[in-house]
């Protein structure tokens, strides 16, 4: 059977033959590399982290990254920060940028095909699957090759078909950033290879990597260990390749309550490790920025561990009595024409913050914010704890579900073939609709009530005055007599 990374044999001989030259020729300073590396590590150790500062916060572990940030997916919470906003190579961690932009402007049945410059542009030491100029993938085969295999190749694939050029795909990875709230990063290409101009932050990067996985299949390929495309009519070859990440179900550094994961090596940025994990209802990302093997693996395990140790969730819409709405009693009833009626306002029910075991609700801080943008949304509650953001909770419109009321008899309609069946007279109501006729009738109604009493007041007036007219002629015309 002619396997994929067959094509490749011979670049690949190349490339060991240069490194295994290299060795034989510089021994010496290929082992003090090895130390100077050691020991960056160990001073590494020693840098501060700024999450240790913050008053009745739990103390997090060492971590021998130069950066390092552990966040709560779903809030936001900045549960861990170490070197947070200094600027780093992400190397190929930048593909989940590329990855989540890929299912956002793409179908997954869309066909990438192959160019010179994307499949010649890559390194012969780069990952890659080894496509050859003119062949085509689909887009979702070109994820998995990106996740699985972090094939260079197919990023550049997605790219072109998605930027128009590779260029042209960094101008849309940039414009991603921001909208997602990046505010250090800057991207030249799409799957992370060394660019002094392309670079990020572990709290940048964890910003990505709350949209991506939130994104269940981007999930699944960042979780699966074995790629295998199989022969089509514009892909000839077999292409099996294997996961390098370790904490993948099976592998050496396997971590249960693992969602997804993204590895990333060069020369520069070393070792760079982007992970998802959830536990009991708790997300958190882990982003570890220039690492040596095997660290990265233990240093993220050993953050997952401590914040699912240390850190609830409070659930705001049943804990926080400060903020009472469900029980305002506005046009509640068991069963009336209004349907099954809710108050008019209503705090997010998924919503929650994140703050230690030691803490509890009345420790934070709230606020409340009109500047919002979601649609049905009129404000916000933030949460703070000691000064540090720890979640907030949407104020929201009641939705708008169509109220129905069901009469026992059913609809008489000719129009309804034998195969139909008739349905019950269903009426919908827009409550808003209702009690604004409501407002405008009863304002109608004070507005007559009030020019009535107006000119009954006026044309009693009037009378009186008739009347007082006619005694005084009488009294008059007695006073003329003499008795």
């Amino acid at each position: 059977m002619n396997y994929k990374f067959s094509k490749g044999f011979l670049s690949a001989l190349c490339a060991v033959s240069i490194c295994f030259t290299s060795f034989l020729a510089f021994p010496l300073s290929a082992h003090a590399t090895t130390t100077d590396f050691a020991a960056q590590a160990e001073a590494y150790k020693e840098l501060p982290v700024q999450s240790n500062e913050i008053e009745n916060w739990p103390d997090g572990p060492v971590v021998s990254a130069e950066a390092a940030i552990l966040m709560e997916a779903n809030t936001g919470t900045i549960l861990y920060a170490k070197n947070i906003d200094e600027k780093m190579y992400p190397a190929s961690t930048t593909k989940i940028l590329t990855c989540l932009i890929a299912t956002e402007q793409a179908d997954l049945n869309d066909i990438v095909t192959m160019s010179d410059e994307a499949v010649f542009s890559v390194p012969a030491d780069g990952s890659k699957i080894w496509l050859d100029s003119g062949e085509q993938i689909t887009v979702d085969q070109a994820l998995q090759a990106i996740l699985i295999a972090s094939a260079n190749d197919a990023s550049n694939g997605i790219a072109e078909l998605i930027g128009g050029s590779l260029d042209g795909f960094a101008e849309i990875m940039n414009e991603r950033a921001k909208e997602l709230g990046c505010t250090n990063s800057h991207f030249v290409n799409a799957n992370g290879l060394y660019d002094d101009n392309h670079y990020t932050t572990a709290h940048d990067l964890a910003m990505i990597g709350r949209a991506f996985f939130s994104n269940e299949l981007l999930c699944k390929y960042s979780s699966t260990p074995k790629l295998h495309l199989t022969p089509t009519a514009t892909q000839p070859d077999d292409i099996i390749e294997f996961s390098k990440n370790k904490l993948y179900e099976g592998a050496e550094y396997e971590y249960e309550y693992l969602v997804g994961s993204k590895t990333g090596y060069t020369d520069e940025a070393r070792q760079t490790l982007v992970s998802c994990a959830e536990k009991n209802g708790m997300k958190l990302i882990c982003v570890v920025f220039k690492e040596e093997t095997p660290y990265q693996y233990e240093d993220t395990i050993n953050l997952f561990n401590y914040g699912f140790a240390n850190f609830q969730t409070i659930d705001i819409s049943e804990s926080d009595s400060e903020y009472v709405i469900d029980n305002a009693n506005f046009f509640n009833t068991d069963n009336d024409i209004f349907g099954s009626s809710k108050p008019i306002l209503s705090l997010d029910k998924n919503g929650y913050i994140v703050i230690p075991n030691t803490a509890e609700l009345s420790d934070t801080e709230s606020s409340i914010s009109y500047d919002v943008t979601e649609e049905n949304q009129i404000a916000s509650i933030d949460y703070t704890y000691n000064g540090v953001a720890v979640g907030s909770i949407a104020v929201n419109l009641a939705s708008e579900s169509v109220a129905t009321y069901q009469f026992d008899s059913a609809v008489n309609d000719t129009s309804i073939t034998d195969t139909e069946e008739a349905t019950d007279t269903v009426i919908f109501i827009n409550v808003k609709v209702v009690i604004l006729w409501i407002l405008g009738i009863a304002g109608l109604l004070a507005a007559i009530f009030i020019i009535r009493a107006l000119m009954n007041n006026y044309n009693f007036a009037k009378k009186h005055r008739r009347h007082l007219r006619k005694k005084r002629r009488r009294y008059k015309g007695f006073r003329d007599i003499d008795f």
